[in-house]
């Protein structure tokens, strides 16, 4: 039994994704300066960013998530490698894309939402953002947040820091945090 070509492949993929017959378009960038990157959007927009990815576990959760139709389709994800390289680059301070965050729970869109007010280039605490969405002593279930954020860069989590202003806890590791902190040159 031979494969499907190639050409024949991606043109499937693309046209899957220009019909909308997908609940989740997908790709992995393993180009990035941090490290491979599994990136997915859905008819809403951004739905995930992933450092390290695991495909089998993250797709199974895409699809326990948004519906069982998850597909890598590249060019459904271009507009946001082409802001990641822009990002990464220096170049771009703020992304322009909309995100697709249903099934998280009203306290986590809430502190999401007061996340993605933070500057490029500044840094907040885990106990300010408690205290922004009207739970100041929330400081620990912000961390939590944090840790579960499903769109990690753009919705800037790395920008978070601890009370004193070390740096604390990161989903893609401390090494990455420091690294997108120097980039936006909140850290020297």
């Amino acid at each position: 039994m031979t494969g499907v070509p190639a050409t024949l492949d991606e043109r499937f993929r693309a046209a899957a994704a220009a019909a909308d017959l997908l609940d989740v378009a997908y790709d992995v960038l393993d180009d990035t300066p941090v490290g491979s990157l599994l990136v997915g959007v859905s008819e809403r927009g951004l739905c995930r960013v992933h450092f390290d990815p695991d495909p089998e576990s993250e797709l199974e959760d895409l699809a326990r998530r948004f519906g069982p139709r998850v597909l890598r389709s590249p060019r459904a994800v271009d507009r946001v490698r082409r802001e990641l390289d822009e990002y990464f680059a220096g170049r771009r301070h703020a992304f322009d894309l909309e995100l697709d965050l249903r099934g998280a729970p009203e306290f986590h869109q809430r502190v999401l939402a007061e996340l993605s007010r933070v500057e490029y280039g500044r840094t907040t605490t885990y106990g300010a953002l408690a205290a922004q969405v009207g739970a100041p002593k929330a400081a620990r279930a912000v961390g939590t947040v944090m840790n579960r954020n499903p769109v990690p860069i753009v919705l800037p989590c790395h920008r978070v820091v601890g009370a004193s202003g070390s740096l604390t806890g990161y989903g893609g590791g401390l090494e990455r945090k420091e690294w997108l902190l120097r980039l936006e040159g909140a850290l020297l």
